[in-house]
């Protein structure tokens, strides 16, 4: 019962956190050692506000997870079942009904999954022909270049430093779009550039960083298979994505 579990997964979770939350500080010193001065009686918790706060983040965790699963709960049933829970009440159902409940509720759900992963590969493909439309017609421009991979690079600005290798880190400054021109990324936009492992990147930044010299600056034409595929890369980058970035190599550090 996957969806169960991530659902009650994630309201452990949340407990955990609130537990954290609320967690008396530790005296400061040895762990071992009592403190000199008695601590001040704690003043009584109110309660019903208390209560509220473990509601709210239980009942939010809960309530988004439903919605991402696009679970229609019975509001109702759910919370008296929690409360027969507390109260200590005898199930309303019996056993077997809930399982035979559940266990068609999860053919559903797996039937609606496989609904949603059959049109998100359907999208991904009408983006990827789009994308290679658009790197067909871009591989012709005046100084654009191809590589075996697929990846095409433009020259800027050319530099007369040296090139980094794959064990290598760099400091860049980058602007990141999509081919219909929308910022998904951007150090420059953020003022501050970045350092990473030239292997911690998508394919197409590991290969295009080693055709770099440090103090050039190149703009990169990333085939999704080069970049996150069908997967995207959250609600920016969506399945199938061809990916523009303006990158400037500032430095290597070894």
């Amino acid at each position: 019962m996957k969806a169960t579990l991530s659902i009650a997964c994630a309201a452990l979770a949340v407990v955990s956190t609130v537990s954290a939350q609320t967690e008396p500080a530790k005296p400061a010193g040895d762990a071992a050692t009592p403190a000199k001065t008695a601590a001040a009686p704690a003043a009584p918790a109110p309660m019903d506000k208390v209560s509220y706060f473990i509601g709210t983040n239980i009942g939010g965790n809960i309530a988004n997870n439903f919605k991402q699963q696009g679970v229609e709960v019975d509001l109702e049933n759910f919370l008296q079942a929690i409360r027969d829970q507390f109260e200590g009440k005898p199930s309303k159902y019996k056993q077997e009904e809930l399982t035979a409940a559940m266990e068609a509720f999860e053919k559903v759900m797996q039937g609606k999954q496989a609904e949603m992963q059959k049109a998100q590969a359907a999208k991904a493909g009408e983006i990827k022909a789009a994308g290679a439309k658009f790197l067909a017609d871009n591989g012709k421009r005046e100084g654009v270049k191809t590589t075996a991979s697929g990846l095409q690079y433009e020259i800027i600005k050319p530099g007369e430093g040296a090139k980094p290798v794959p064990t290598d880190k760099v400091n860049v400054h980058y602007h990141g779009t999509l081919v219909n021109g929308k910022v998904f990324d951007s150090s420059v936009q953020r003022g501050e550039p970045i350092t990473f492992g030239v292997q911690e990147v998508i394919k197409g930044w590991t290969e295009g960083l080693q055709l770099m010299s440090v103090g050039s600056k190149f703009k990169f034409f990333i085939p999704s298979d080069l970049a996150y595929g069908d997967a995207g890369a959250g609600a920016d980058i969506g399945p199938g994505e061809t990916l523009i970035f303006e990158v400037e190599l500032l430095k290597i550090e070894k």
